[in-house]
């Protein structure tokens, strides 16, 4: 199932719209049934309103009435480059995972090709997540 994310997630990082910063990422999110939903950075020329692809899968995922992951693939770099280094989500992305994931079970891959990338649990790149037991 690894490799089938990675390969989503590269199709997805084709149809990122990134025009400001050129750095196009893809995302792919399998859910606890083994859905998968995909996604990809949207930049907006004012910046805050950019959405990164892991958010736009979530969401997608979310709206569809989705609420337990397993993993994620993200796959992102310059537009140009012959080829990728990993390129991990962003606190903002890390802290959306935290609300609906396991932090020990959830796993994110990042991935250079569909042979070569590594796997971090969630707690492993959020450590000191905020949740809802910090509201209590």
């Amino acid at each position: 199932m690894t490799e089938v994310l990675i390969e989503e997630a590269f199709r997805m990082r084709r149809f990122s719209y990134a025009p400001y910063s050129g750095f196009k990422v893809g995302a792919a999110l399998l859910t606890s049934e083994d859905r998968i939903y995909t996604g990809c950075n949207i930049e907006n020329s004012s910046f805050t309103p950019t959405v990164c692809a892991e958010r736009t899968a979530f969401f997608k995922a979310i709206s569809d009435g989705e609420t337990k992951f397993k993993a994620i693939a993200i796959v992102g770099g310059p537009e140009d480059a012959t080829e990728l280094d990993y390129c991990p989500p962003c606190g903002v992305c890390r802290q959306v995972m935290t609300e609906f994931c396991d932090p020990d079970e959830f796993k994110i891959i990042l991935a250079k090709s569909s042979l070569e990338y590594k796997t971090y649990s969630l707690r492993e790149l959020m450590p000191l997540g905020f949740t809802n037991g910090n509201l209590k």
